[in-house]
């Protein structure tokens, strides 16, 4: 008989802590904002035991702090360390892009398209949070053959706190044309060869991103 294949099934504390995450990173739960455990208890109809193993691994994650007396809220980034989040990226993807390039096969560069196709959808669905995931995707597949195993988790953490900015300057700032053409043009400039053109351009496409979403964030802050 055949051996019966196990089935990955996700855990409760699993379960809303993907839920939290989203919520955070969409902007539903907003960066500040208290997080209350009785609440979100009755929110998901569990008790408060795996709310609070979901917050801590959100914590561990940085998108939310708690504190001694189990309070907790959505991290809330200074300007600087907005900045340092995006120059971080610019560090690990420009180097994990060059050294990927010269080893990228055809099915590296299938996925790729695969992926842009399926982000193109989603910019004209307007689907902002679908296009958040596959952008990661993305740029993580476009930096694959380079086989950094370490670089590419640290890359994961720093691109958890940079999603929801990402998605922010998506949302508010109308930024879907601009960051479909870069897109395009980092995998076609891949596909040339042409590593120094690839990495300035990448090297642009985030601190574009990175200097817009400041000057946002800046008068945004000034208002509230």
């Amino acid at each position: 008989m055949p051996r019966t294949r196990a089935i990955p099934r996700q855990s409760l504390p699993d379960v809303i802590t993907n839920d939290l995450r989203e919520r955070i990173l969409s902007g539903e739960i907003a960066e500040g904002e208290t997080i209350r455990q009785e609440a979100l208890a009755e929110d998901y109809d569990v008790s408060r035991m795996p709310i609070r193993e979901a917050l801590k691994r959100l914590d561990a994650e940085g998108l939310v702090q708690l504190t001694n007396n189990r309070g907790a809220a959505v991290t809330s980034h200074s300007l600087s360390e907005i900045g340092e989040i995006f120059d971080l990226r610019v560090l690990l993807e420009v180097d994990l892009f060059k050294r990927a390039i010269q080893q990228m096969t055809a099915a590296d560069f299938n996925e790729c398209d695969r992926i842009l196709d399926a982000m193109e959808k989603s910019y004209d669905a307007y689907d902002v949070g679908r296009w958040g995931s596959l952008n990661n995707e993305y740029h993580m597949a476009l930096y694959a053959a380079a086989g950094r195993g370490l670089s590419n988790e640290i890359l994961q953490r720093v691109n958890v706190q940079s999603d929801r900015y990402v998605r922010m300057h998506l949302s508010v700032m109308e930024q879907r044309e601009p960051a479909k053409k870069d897109h395009r043009e980092l995998l076609s400039l891949a596909h040339a060869g042409r590593v120094d053109d690839a990495c300035d351009l990448l090297t642009r496409h985030i601190q574009r991103t990175k200097e817009q979403l400041l000057a946002m964030i800046t008068a945004t802050r000034k208002t509230e």
